[in-house]
């Protein structure tokens, strides 16, 4: 079965941000040949990122900068899940958020209830400005009992000269010290954030495909869930890498510009 066979029935692709359209300062080679071939084949994409550390204008202004005119709305991020579980399952309940000034702007402006005294709700973000007095409270509220989620699961966030530590990261800290992981992990490759993008896009599952640079988030999230997952190789997973994993995409590209010339 070719590509275009395996890709006829996409309506809508959610495409990975950094690795796979962008890396570093600069759009990778093929990014704009696939927005065009999209956008030819009357296919629709969205950008998907799990990094809760960012919003969407400043993801926005950063796709604009590097030279693609990126639509509003066109962004979804990890943050707008959790948002979006809080308020349809949760509503009423304080949170206290760890997140920077970008999380905790989107979750004032949902109107979601915070504080920093026994909430009902830990929400761990990707925080760029944690202190150890943020995690030592956090710490005592989820041995308090506080429900417990995360809005990723990412260990890292790649950077241009090497990487950060991301919520993953963070997880592993509070589990040594709490003994506790969280009770719900939101973005990719988990189930809410399917439910989250086809009620938001539109879209059946078998409708969607994932596009992505990493397994265990953009290519996971394909496998777990019922839904086709397209890997591109400007990222971090290799060929050789992808050829010792147990996660197997639907297709596989050098890029997602050769994604884009199989649709047309």
């Amino acid at each position: 079965m070719s590509c275009l066979d395996v890709l006829s029935d996409i309506k809508c692709f959610i495409v990975d941000m950094d690795g796979t359209f962008y890396l570093g300062d600069s759009l990778l080679p093929g990014a704009k040949e696939f927005a065009e071939c999209a956008e030819k084949s009357g296919k629709r994409f969205f950008f998907f990122t799990n990094n809760s550390s960012h919003n969407e204008e400043e993801c926005l202004i950063k796709l604009r900068k590097y030279g693609y005119d990126a639509k509003d709305g066109s962004v979804i991020i990890s943050s707008h899940v959790t948002i979006d579980f809080l308020k349809r399952n949760r509503p009423g309940k304080t949170v206290y958020l760890l997140g920077n000034e970008n999380l905790t702007g989107d979750f004032k402006k949902a109107g979601i209830p915070m504080t920093d005294e026994n909430p009902d709700i830990v929400v761990l973000g990707f925080d760029t400005t944690l202190t150890y007095e943020k995690i030592n409270k956090a710490a005592n509220f989820l041995a308090a009992g506080a429900e417990y989620i995360a809005t990723h699961p990412d260990n890292n966030c790649p950077l241009k000269n090497g990487f950060m530590p991301d919520t993953g990261s963070m997880m592993a800290m509070f589990e040594r010290s709490t003994g506790r992981l969280p009770d719900i992990i939101m973005g990719k490759p988990y189930a809410y954030t399917v439910d989250y993008v086809t009620n938001r896009i539109g879209c059946k599952r078998e409708e969607i495909a994932f596009v992505g640079d990493r397994l265990e988030t953009d290519i996971a999230i394909g496998t777990k869930n019922g839904l086709k997952a397209v890997l591109v190789y400007t990222g971090v997973t290799t060929p050789e890498m992808y050829e010792k994993s147990e996660i197997k995409a639907t297709v596989t590209f050098e890029n997602i510009g050769e994604l884009g010339k199989a649709l047309i």
